[in-house]
């Protein structure tokens, strides 16, 4: 069995808070920031429940480890998100002056550590941050995946109900228009119709 590294120790830890996001019925995303091999922050998505589309995983990361050390500059922090973050996110991650940010799946449709874009690596910019992507990227895609299968289930069982005449419950608020990860494009495709 090989002996896991420091960053995927700690990416362990953000996919125990994407599962958080999972549980409240959240895309599964999950963040924590690490200073001097603890963790100071930690989040997971929930811009559906709270009705705030800043509400991403990385940012109320930021803000739960700004607050502990009452400053809004982490320069000596690193932060481990399980999917690659949008451009609010990386913009709120180098205005804090991360150290690194490290993550695991790539967002091909909104990624902006590298996939649609790379802001980190902006020479326009006044602050660039370490970013490595990739890391138990697997493990990643597999909860994304297994979240948007069982939407797309849920999704065609209330389509079989409706068809029938059966009154369906609206629990859950259509995810259709979530992000796209590594998950084949045919796949998300399909899954919107």
């Amino acid at each position: 069995m090989a002996v896991e590294t420091t960053d995927q120790i700690f990416m362990r830890a953000a996919l125990q808070q994407a599962q958080n996001a999972q549980l409240v019925g959240e895309v599964p995303v999950g963040a924590i920031v690490v200073r001097d091999g603890r963790i100071i922050g930690t989040g997971f998505n929930q811009p559906i429940g709270s009705h705030d589309p800043t509400s991403h995983a990385e940012i109320t990361a930021l803000r739960q480890a700004a607050q502990g050390t009452g400053n809004y500059r982490l320069p000596d922090c690193d932060l481990y998100v399980t999917l690659e973050p949008c451009a609010m996110c990386v913009g709120a991650m180098l205005h804090a002056r991360l150290r690194r940010v490290v993550f695991g799946a790539f967002d091909r449709k909104t990624g902006a550590g590298g996939s649609v874009l790379n802001l980190f690596a902006e020479g326009a910019l006044n602050h660039h941050t370490e970013a490595i992507g990739g890391v138990m990227a697997a493990e990643s895609v597999q909860l994304l995946r297994g979240f948007f299968e069982e939407r797309r289930a849920k999704r065609a069982q209330a389509l079989e109900r409706r068809a029938a005449g059966v009154p369906v419950s609206r629990n859950h608020p259509d995810l259709s228009a979530t992000i796209v990860t590594d998950i084949d494009m045919a796949e998300w495709n399909a899954a919107k119709q």
